[in-house]
């Protein structure tokens, strides 16, 4: 019988075909641009924000002398910074034998998708906390009701129809607003098929009813198998960074590698949380 000369002869001795490394899904990063953003400090002191009274006007007689009311300025909330960092150190082994990705570089690129991915989270995990109303509850489905009723509740917190407002919604609860107003929905809007149109071509999100919707998959919003999405102006939510992000190398000859180091200053919190309400639906992963 004649000897074959297999591939799996030599399947110990072949090298692999290693292709580049790709780096982890996230989201992309937009929140900062829709809230405060205060970029005027360094270090860690405490920056807060206080409200004035109001008065009270009542009828008077003309033989009455007006009597001073109180007008002092209340605290509304503090900023407290905090330092957050990250480290990847590789040796000069490693960088000398990684092929074909180059960890140096990649590293660098990481903690830098990872520092803004951490923003992001902490800015969109603030909107339980505002307090201008909350619409829905855990399990509730989601719907354009409960939307125009965010966007309404909101508008009346303000009082000011000429604030804009940002609405910031998981894909999940999207996709149920969308499907709602999709050929597959039991009810068209017919009188505006053009809406319906566009849901569906593009997932639209633009301007509804005057507030801007923005989509993330960002599971900073979730709690359980619901997610608390927010209708709020900009001054609602504040973002201080008193430094920004830094990735930095350094060499540790006794250790025959290279620290790349990643530090940033910054503090956020609600700020005029009244000027915000919390949409709070059902968000699991549809299946239809």
């Amino acid at each position: 019988m004649p000897q074959l000369n297999l591939a799996s002869d030599i399947s110990s001795l072949a090298l692999s075909i290693q292709e580049d490394a790709v780096f982890v899904e996230r989201s992309t990063n937009f929140i900062q641009n829709l809230v405060t953003v205060y970029r005027d400090a360094s270090g860690v002191n405490t920056r807060k924000n206080f409200q004035y009274g109001q008065a009270t006007v009542g009828q008077i007689a003309e033989s009455d002398d007006l009597s001073s009311q109180a007008f002092s300025p209340s605290l509304l909330n503090t900023l407290t910074p905090y330092e957050y960092g990250a480290q990847f150190f590789v040796t000069d082994l490693r960088m000398e034998t990684d092929s074909p990705d180059n960890i140096r570089t990649d590293g660098a690129r990481e903690l830098g998708f990872a520092a803004s991915a951490k923003v992001e989270s902490d800015v969109l995990g603030l909107f339980s906390s505002l307090t201008g109303g909350t619409v829905g509850a855990s399990g509730t489905a989601m719907t354009w009701g409960l939307f125009f009723a965010a966007a309404t509740r909101a508008r009346t917190s303000i009082k000011n129809n000429a604030v804009p407002l940002y609405a910031v919604l998981h894909e999940y609860q999207w996709h149920a607003m969308a499907k709602a107003v999709s050929p597959a929905a039991s009810t068209l809007i017919t009188n505006t098929p053009a809406f319906s149109e566009s849901v569906i071509a593009s997932w639209y999100k633009g301007r509804i009813a005057g507030v801007e919707v923005f989509v993330t998959p960002n599971s900073a919003m979730i709690s359980g198998t619901d997610a608390y999405a927010g209708i709020f102006a900009r001054e609602a939510i504040a973002l201080d960074w008193r430094r920004p992000i830094r990735v930095e190398g350094e060499r540790d000859a006794s250790r025959r590698g290279i620290e790349m180091n990643l530090s940033m200053v910054y503090a956020k919190g609600v700020w005029r949380p009244t000027h915000g309400v919390q949409l709070l639906t059902d968000c699991q992963a549809p299946t239809s």
